[in-house]
Formats: structure tokens, C-alpha cells, sequence
């Protein structure tokens, strides 16, 4: 999930607009959350661009095959929906579930400092994926780095306040 600032509301990307299904406006999203079906929980998405977003309610939505499908309440049929294809789905960052001490969303880790157990600055968190072992992070600096996100092996400490991520890590790697 990535996160955009409009304003000063926070929002966190947490899918997409995939594709239309059937005849009466129902779109395919294609979720980053985990689990998938958890973007039908957040109510209204917010739907856009990134520079221009619209406030959509939610009338349904389902597991459908392999993947997720929506009705967005404004959206009837399927020329509307074919409008959305490609349009990114945020929630706004207050809506994501609260989560324990030391756990982190992805969105809240990108842009931090990544610096070794020495102090040696490796860049700056861009983005995460997952490879199913653990996720990595993809770490920009002088060069891009690939680190595994591996709580207390690797990732050593985590400090929002100060933007800073410490790790475990061989610069020359």
C-alpha cells in the first residue's frame, strides 16, 4: 500500500480499478491488502488519479473467481465503469485498523532513512514487495539495495519519530 497526501488528508492506496464485470456497472479491483477481501471492509473509497480523487460508496461487493468484485453506488452501467479502469482505490490512513506496538503498515515505513548498525546511510525506503519467504524492502540511495524486512535479524530498529529504519546490513551488498 502507498500512501498520497492531499491536503492535509492522508491517504493510503489500497488497490485498483482492474476492470469492468458484466453490464450494470460492477468493476474487478485488484486489492494490496492482506487478505485480498479486506478492501471490501473500508467504507467510502476513495477513487482517483492521484491528483483528483472522488469520495464512492460501496453498495456490494464479493470474492468472485480467482479475484474481487465491486458496485460502486454512482456507477449503473458498464461504459461508467469503464471510466475507472486503471484508477487507483485509497482509504483514508484513519480508517486502517489500529495495530499493536512495533507493528508497522508498509506506507508508514516508505520514505524513511535507512542507516546500517554502524550509521552507514543507505537511502531512503521507496516501496516494499512481498516473495512469500518474508517482504522486502527496496531501499534508493547511491544505488538501489533490495533488504529483507526481518524483524530483529535484519531490521534492527524502527524510529518514526525520527524517520530512521536501522539494519543489520553489509553496505557493500
Amino acid at each position: 500500500m502507498s500512501e498520497v497526501d492531499e491536503g492535509s488528508a492522508r491517504k493510503v492506496i489500497v488497490g485498483r480499478v482492474a476492470g469492468v464485470y458484466g453490464v450494470r456497472g460492477w468493476v474487478k479491483v485488484l486489492s494490496y491488502t492482506e487478505p485480498p477481501e479486506q478492501i471490501l471492509d473500508f467504507q467510502p473509497w476513495l477513487v482517483g488519479d492521484g491528483a483528483t480523487w472522488r469520495s464512492m460508496s460501496m453498495t456490494a461487493g464479493r470474492v468472485h473467481g480467482k479475484g474481487l468484485v465491486a458496485q460502486l453506488a454512482t456507477i449503473q452501467d458498464r461504459d461508467v465503469a469503464a471510466t475507472l479502469v486503471g484508477a487507483e482505490i485509497a482509504v483514508r490512513r484513519e480508517q486502517l485498523p489500529a495495530l499493536a506496538r512495533d507493528e508497522y503498515y508498509w506506507t508508514d515505513l516508505e520514505g524513511l532513512q535507512v542507516v546500517t548498525t554502524e550509521g552507514i546511510e543507505l537511502g531512503v525506503v521507496d516501496h516494499f514487495f512481498e516473495t512469500g519467504a518474508n517482504d522486502v524492502m527496496v531501499v534508493q540511495g547511491e544505488r538501489q539495495r533490495l533488504i529483507p524486512y526481518v524483524r530483529d535479524d535484519v531490521v534492527r530498529a524502527v524510529d518514526l519519530v525520527h524517520g530512521r529504519l536501522v539494519v543489520d546490513w553489509d553496505p557493500e551488498f
